[in-house]
């Protein structure tokens, strides 16, 4: 995003401000972001100067020198990091609130169960220009709270992993296919957590009570129209079987079609020939859960929804705005810089939003406006989860 007119145009900016949580002003004296500070005159102030690090990818010192030209704010780049650090549960706060008010509810079937709900992943940070440093940061974020209650950055050569971060008995792991790998379960499971994730027809050696190999995609093909499928299986590693399910549905016409064509996509970009297999199997969706059978296969893949919400909006601002400038050295930095990220990516979710519904005028009056039930045409049409 090079140019950030919208944040010159008082029009856009008021605007903007419609989809941000009640309160949102009072809430950054709160939760401290305007604690002990003489830089910025208001909490619009802050966030506005905010936004053009984190929604333009520019980096300290460029954005305080734009924030200076548009005479936002005249402040240092050291100044402007201790003050996104401080920013960082008031950037949460009102990511939950834009969440809460404008995106799809997070399936209910995830609360209150007595798990804590974390959303484990990994992303590859690149800073702009010829010179700038690559890193992958990996983080844990709570469901439904969007808390980030861990992160490290790394080398790049340091893979996404379970293992990267602290189990407490009672944690609920949810990841994608780069975590459906046999340490990263034991190593929850040790701790005393529970895991779902996404897996393919390799990633995860199978068998069942005897023994015998499991044959997943001859029992996924058993599945007839919204059919759930539910299978207990065992994982063996090293000394030890871990025990769990596979949960599965078949997908509609439509959606299996499309994730054929991003298989094809995908592996043509790398020259990669895509298994028949692989083909068939993207028809369905699966997921490895160790969560006991007082948990539906439905109510599992519902809690697996959840996570990709937060997938979905997360890889949107990454393929569209790019991540930006991160502080690798500073891990409360990092942590307030994702929530920041966070902030944007729920931004332009609510953007979408209000876009498929109809305002004549074009924008929202008040942040209530959402609560009024209005039917999206893809509502309608992409009912199931593809």
């Amino acid at each position: 995003m090079e140019n950030l007119q919208w944040l010159d145009e008082e029009d856009d900016w008021q605007v903007l401000t419609k989809f941000l949580p009640m309160g949102w002003q009072a809430g950054a004296r709160k939760l401290g972001a305007l604690k002990r500070c003489r830089k910025f005159e208001s909490a619009e102030v802050l966030l506005r100067t905010l936004l053009i690090h984190l929604a333009g990818g520019c980096s300290l010192r460029e954005t305080v020198v734009r924030a200076k030209q548009g005479n936002i704010a005249a402040i240092s780049d050291v100044a402007l990091l201790k003050r996104l650090r401080a920013s960082g549960e008031w950037l949460r706060w009102m990511t939950v609130g834009i969440m809460e008010q404008w995106i799809e509810k997070q399936p209910a079937a995830i609360f209150g169960k007595g798990f804590q709900i974390r959303v484990i992943d990994g992303s590859t940070i690149q800073e702009p220009g010829a010179t700038g440093s690559t890193w992958r940061i990996h983080y844990s974020i709570g469901l439904p709270s969007l808390q980030c209650d861990e992160v490290y950055v790394t080398s790049p050569e340091i893979g996404e992993s379970f293992r990267q971060f602290t189990v407490h008995p009672g944690d609920l792991f949810l990841g994608d296919r780069n975590f459906g790998r046999r340490p990263d379960i034991r190593h929850v499971v040790q701790g005393g957590g529970q895991v779902l994730v996404r897996i393919n027809l390799t990633n995860l050696p199978l068998v069942d009570k005897d023994g015998s190999s499991f044959r997943l995609l001859d029992h996924l093909r058993t599945l007839k129209k919204t059919e759930l499928g539910d299978w207990d299986i065992w994982v063996p590693y090293e000394d030890v079987f871990l025990a769990g399910r596979v949960c599965a549905l078949k997908k509609s016409k439509e959606a299996a079609e499309n994730a054929r064509r991003k298989a094809l996509r995908e592996n043509g970009k790398k020259g990669h020939a895509v298994k028949p297999e692989t083909l068939e199997a993207a028809g369905y969706t699966f997921v490895f859960t160790t969560l006991n059978r007082t948990f539906s296969a439905g109510t599992a893949l519902e809690m697996y929804r959840g996570r990709w919400q937060i997938e979905i909006a997360f890889k949107r601002l990454k393929s569209i705005i790019g991540l930006g400038h991160l502080r690798k050295s500073d891990v409360e930095g990092a942590k307030a810089w994702l929530h920041g990220k966070l902030l944007v990516a729920f931004l332009m979710e609510a953007l979408i939003a209000a876009g498929e519904r109809f305002f004549p005028w074009g924008y929202p009056l008040s942040p209530e406006s959402p609560k009024i039930p209005l039917p999206l045409e893809g509502e309608l049409i992409n009912a199931s989860p593809s």
